[in-house]
């Protein structure tokens, strides 16, 4: 799997497909969607995802990882209450939203020390990379 992170579409039948570039139709007829935009960043270090997530708390978050995929999703329901004293009248607003993303991690992931922060409407998710990864090697196979 190289050291290329993936992510999983959830709008392509679940086959994972390589990141890109907003260059893609699903990418653009999406927009206007409640999944929020995603910057993948990577260094010598660790890759780093970055979500643009505004209104949202530190506590709406569910990160999980499951064999190797990373899954962010988070919902958030609230509710505004005006009331006029003088007419009785009551009005009462709901607002619901929910994402899930899904990224497959490459094998040099230290999973362990994986760390999450939200901070002005951006989740940020360090994935370090492990420091001994251990090499492809051939293994000859003798026949007896």
């Amino acid at each position: 799997m190289n050291n290329q992170l993936k992510k999983i579409d959830p709008r392509r039948d679940f086959f994972p497909s390589f990141f890109k570039m907003n260059d893609d139709f699903f990418t653009d007829f999406f927009k206007g969607s409640n999944m929020p935009a995603v910057n993948i960043v990577e260094n010598n270090k660790e890759f780093r995802i970055e979500l643009s997530v505004p209104g949202f708390n530190k506590d709406d978050f569910k990160i999980e990882i499951e064999k190797n995929v990373l899954t962010i999703s988070a919902s958030q329901e609230s509710k505004r209450e005006e009331k006029n004293e003088d007419e009785k009248i009551h009005r009462q607003e709901f607002y619901s939203t929910s994402f899930s993303r899904s990224f497959v991690l490459p094998e040099n992931i230290d999973t362990e020390h994986i760390s999450a922060e939200q901070k002005d409407g951006i989740l940020k998710i360090a994935l370090p990379k492990l420091q001994d990864m251990p090499e492809d090697k051939v293994k000859k196979i003798e026949i007896k």
